[in-house]
């Protein structure tokens, strides 16, 4: 379990972990206000010293909600262009579904619409999906949806870690662009850099979102304990992670916990890219006296979302599903058409294997929208013991994933190679 989720995808990246850390605001908005969000004109400071970039966003302040609540969100768009907005890892969120569901947004217009929070976790939403070749790159927002039950944590922060192709001008281009002639500049939470200040002892749970687009990247939090304590918006099996490091692919999430050590001092916290290792941001001790006298016992799992303990393979849909390169049936974002056929329908209460076949000659990025899958082993004679909606494939390997269909509904299936300029491709399956 640990080398499948601590090893870095060879070609996409090759070592070390990163991180980018930096204190989010933790104030939970009120949920009339929070369900509120606008697709806008924005700017971030990305070189020192010089004018900042424009870009789009969702705004600064991350959705909060609680597990089981069922928020109104309304969404106007004042941008100049079609706006469509996309929920990375809600399960069954059927009517929030882009495209399939919720089509894109034009300027001036706004949409309404329910989300049905079943689980608790760390989420994204983003405007991406419209984004390659767009005038604009796109910021992204994180909602973080708590467990109905305590959690022994002391601080819980979230980090949003994002990344930008600049010209020499400073604007930043799109993926789905030649990034030739741009540099590459990264941020946790709209920064460049911030450090997290903590008294010795305090136990933090850190939700590290991978914001690029195209980009697995490398986390590691060094001296300390990093454990794993749930991946892509699931809990997993708390598990240390080796040497502080793990792996994030594309829009993927981890909530690790870590102990501050007693002592004062600070911590980098890296993140590889493919290319280098760099810091991002920090974790410092104060030199106040720790919040206890000894450290935490180790952490128990989080609280379960309910999500079924076996699959049933034997009776399970199979479908093989080619991706990367230049896939059969699979459509850019801006020839996708809900009447299109789907790549497989299902009957709700079935389980579905999926065979993922990477064509292309790099690291391909799969996606699942609607449902968590566990990810089989070789012989399909079991499965790791965590859920992800979200897995990197590569160059010309396959992988097999199985889900519980659970609820019925349209829903997208994404697929994109680890390559800035490289096309995103959908195709949507129905579970009946």
């Amino acid at each position: 379990m640990a080398d499948h989720i601590l090893r870095p995808n060879r070609r996409a990246v090759m070592a070390g972990l990163a991180a980018a850390a930096c204190q989010w605001p933790d104030q939970a908005a009120h949920a009339e206000q929070a369900s509120r969000l606008r697709c806008k004109e924005d700017v971030l400071d990305l070189r020192e010293g010089q004018p900042a970039t424009p870009v789009w966003s969702l705004g600064d302040q991350p959705l909060r909600f609680k597990r089981g609540d069922r928020p109104e969100i309304t969404l106007t768009n004042d941008l100049p262009v079609p706006a469509l907005l996309n929920w990375r890892g809600l399960d069954g969120a059927a009517a929030a579904e882009p495209m399939l569901a919720r089509p894109a947004l034009a300027p001036s217009a706004s949409d309404t619409f329910q989300l049905t929070l079943r689980h608790a976790g760390t989420y994204l939403s983003d405007l991406a999906l419209l984004g390659d070749g767009a005038a604009r790159a796109t910021r992204a927002l994180p909602l973080i949806v708590t467990e109905s039950e305590p959690v022994q944590v002391d601080r819980d922060e979230t980090f949003l870690i994002e990344g930008w192709r600049l010209k020499p001008d400073g604007s930043a281009i799109t993926p789905g662009l030649d990034p030739e002639g741009t540099v590459s500049v990264y941020t946790v939470n709209g920064k460049l850099t911030r450090e997290i200040k903590a008294r010795g002892r305090e136990r933090l749970r850190l939700r590290f979102i991978n914001g690029l687009q195209r980009q697995v990247i490398a986390l590691k939090i060094e001296h300390h304990d990093v454990t794993v304590m749930a991946l892509d918006s699931q809990p997993a099996e708390p598990f240390l992670a080796r040497g502080g490091t793990f792996a994030l692919a594309p829009g993927g999430r981890a909530d690790v916990f870590v102990d501050m050590a007693p002592e004062a001092g600070s911590t980098p916290i890296l993140m590889h890219d493919g290319e280098a290792a760099r810091p991002v941001a920090g974790l410092v001790t104060s030199d106040e006296a720790p919040i206890r006298r000894e450290t935490l016992p180790p952490p128990a799992a989080l609280p379960s979302n309910g999500l079924p303990a076996r699959l049933d393979l034997k009776s399970a849909l199979r479908t093989d599903l080619p991706i990367g390169g230049d896939p059969k049936d699979w459509l850019t974002p801006d020839t996708f058409k809900a009447t299109t056929p789907p790549a497989f329908r299902t009957k709700a209460g079935r389980a579905v294997v999926l065979s993922l076949i990477n064509r292309a000659p790099t690291t391909s990025v799969f996606h699942l929208h609607g449902h968590h899958f566990r990810h089989l082993d070789r012989l399909d004679d079991g499965w790791k013991p965590f859920w992800l909606d979200t897995i990197a494939i590569d160059a010309g390997q396959t992988q097999r994933i199985a889900f519980a269909a659970e609820v019925a509904g349209r829903f997208l299936l994404e697929a994109v190679e680890a390559d800035w300029k490289a096309p995103r491709r959908l195709r949507w399956y129905s579970v009946e």
